[in-house]
């Protein structure tokens, strides 16, 4: 058996890969920039659809993404993301029909009150990311009126060792290490109140290999349901790491949040059998090396 990924240099792409590894499927991982796997964009259509003639996978996964909601990536979302998915659905539908294909999606893709997401929670665009996300559900829709087994997979905040300080709960993480170390800065964060998930990248990949690994539902928010906040977050790291963090939070002046709270109700995907085997708390002691 064989499976493309899409995205492969990402923290999903690895986790996804030692997954198919342990059951023996074989893995193609793409990336624009790499010097280990396949070097290849997912928004040329040549190249997608000749690699995928060619190995006719049972499995492919579309992880590839630039994760922000900044609007100066807004092309670069819709090529990746929009006209990447289009490129692998219609490739598929020429070439190989059989294949099942992953599409992540976002929990910000969604209109979102403080109440847990779900799968028929209204969609909001309200970044060029949702944007992009939005318009490759509705041709995932599409392409499954036309038999192609397109599935999503909305996926809600997940991390790992391997993230970078792109992603703020990684630089938190960082940020106190070196304060363990002896560095006199502060923990500055734009509002320690804002509350979301924290869910370990190796558990979402295990629930979308599980999606694809039946029939009856073709699309799932993947999340714990368990919001935390980035205060929590924080003291957890610091308690780890033998840090003292009274008065080292320092919330920046005139933040603004996206969102207060964003949560997923995770019911279906319970119901087919997944549970993440990762807590908040060992996500932090994996993260800060403890």
């Amino acid at each position: 058996m064989k499976a493309l990924i899409f995205g492969v240099n990402g923290q999903d792409g690895f986790y996804l890969s030692q997954l198919l590894a342990q059951k023996q499927i074989e893995v193609i991982g793409v990336s624009r920039n790499t010097t280990t796997h396949l070097k290849g964009d997912v928004s040329k259509l040549e190249f997608v659809s000749e690699l995928i003639r060619k190995e006719k996978p049972e499995f492919i996964f579309h992880l590839a993404a630039n994760s922000t909601t900044r609007h100066d990536v807004v092309f670069e979302n819709h090529e990746v993301i929009s006209t990447g998915t289009l490129n692998i659905l219609e490739s598929v539908y020429k070439h190989s029909p059989a294949s099942k294909v992953f599409l992540s999606g976002s929990a910000v893709q969604f209109e979102n009150t403080g109440a847990p997401i779900k799968e028929n929670t209204p969609f909001a665009a309200l970044s060029p990311y949702a944007v992009a996300r939005i318009q490759s559900v509705y041709a995932a829709r599409y392409y499954r009126k036309l038999g192609i087994k397109a599935y999503v997979g909305y996926l809600f905040n997940h991390d790992s060792p391997l993230r970078t300080e792109r992603h703020v709960n990684q630089m938190l993480v960082n940020t106190i290490k070196r304060i363990a170390s002896g560095s006199k800065e502060k923990i500055e964060v734009g509002d320690a109140e804002v509350k979301k998930e924290f869910n370990f990248a190796g558990d979402v990949v295990n629930a979308m290999f599980m999606l694809l690994s039946q029939d009856k539902v073709f699309e799932a928010v993947i999340g714990s349901g368990e919001a935390y906040s980035i205060r929590e977050w924080i003291e957890s790291c610091c308690k780890l790491l033998k840090v003292n963090y009274e008065g080292l939070i320092v919330e920046k002046q005139n933040f603004i949040s996206e969102y207060k709270v964003l949560v997923s109700d995770p019911t279906l995907l319970r119901s087919l059998g997944w549970k993440p085997e990762v807590n908040f708390y060992q996500l932090a002691a994996l993260m800060t090396n403890q």
